[in-house]
């Protein structure tokens, strides 16, 4: 049965040199999904001509109904998910003039919230030795928060239940105009929330598989650096081949690895969060 890889947010940036590295590396069917469509396809399309054939399908994180098609789809066709990369993200830079509101909105909702239904969603397809990539990054760095938020998120009893209360709290107290008394006083917020979030859940997604240790499916946290993406724009210090190295080296861990499980890397080094 072949085996299967899944990139969300494919069409550009690191997603694309992930779907490009894993279609030289990983042997099976690598899927490169995006959002809008036609960008997708035109992305396969620019593949093919580098020797590379992933496969296209539609799939927007932010809604459940995209998800449960291509569940159905993977369900028919692969009977089974061998790696899942939650590379699908956004970021409302400087120059955004958008409300706080809708930024923190939209980006939990796609970086956060996109990430966990996925998961939850894909998770009963995951065969044995099933590897989970999650595309975090360094502005989620925990420096940021109170002492009591940062224990909170490092929590080694910190179940999803209650990080999920806690990012909902989150967008709470924005709508509120009360964040930055709750401990939120940073620039660009929503997304490196956001990043927390997804950090952290990455260590209790772990602690959830371990639960069924003969699975031996591995989760981890990635941050690619400072990429020239779209979001990271030109001045970047490293190319999107660079950044896309470790999420690549994370999907690819061999089977029973030990370590890195439910950990947060950089460079292929695991990082304290």
């Amino acid at each position: 049965m072949s085996r299967v890889a899944v990139v969300t947010g494919g069409n550009k940036g690191i997603g694309l040199a992930i779907v490009k590295g894993l279609c030289k590396q990983f042997n099976g069917t690598v899927y490169l999904t995006a959002r809008d469509a036609s960008r997708g396809q035109e992305a396969v399309k620019e593949l093919n001509e580098q020797g590379c054939q992933p496969r296209f399908h539609q799939l927007d994180v932010s809604s459940l109904d995209s998800i449960h098609r291509f569940k159905q789809h993977l369900e028919q066709e692969h009977q089974g998910l061998d790696v899942l990369v939650n590379n699908a993200g956004v970021m409302y830079g400087h120059s955004k003039t958008a409300p706080l509101v809708e930024q923190v909105d939209v980006t939990m909702e796609i970086n956060f919230f996109g990430t966990l239904n996925l998961t939850k969603v894909l998770s009963p397809l995951l065969r044995p030795h099933a590897r989970i990539v999650n595309v975090s990054g360094g502005m989620g760095d925990l420096s940021h928060v109170t002492p009591e938020l940062r224990q909170t998120f490092r929590s080694e009893q910190l179940t999803e239940e209650e990080l999920v209360q806690m990012m909902e709290q989150f967008v709470s107290d924005v709508k509120l105009g009360v964040h930055e008394e709750k401990g939120w006083k940073m620039e660009t917020v929503a997304y490196r929330v956001s990043k927390m979030g997804v950090t952290a859940l990455s260590m209790v997604q772990q602690r959830q598989f371990d639960a069924d240790p003969g699975a031996d499916v591995v989760v981890n946290a990635v941050c690619p650096g400072w990429s020239r993406t779209d979001m990271g724009g030109a001045s970047a210090g490293r190319s999107v081949e660079k950044g896309a190295e470790t999420p690549i080296y994370l999907a690819l861990l061999p089977p029973n690895v030990s370590s890195p499980r439910g950990k947060y890397l950089r460079d292929k080094e695991i990082l304290s969060f």
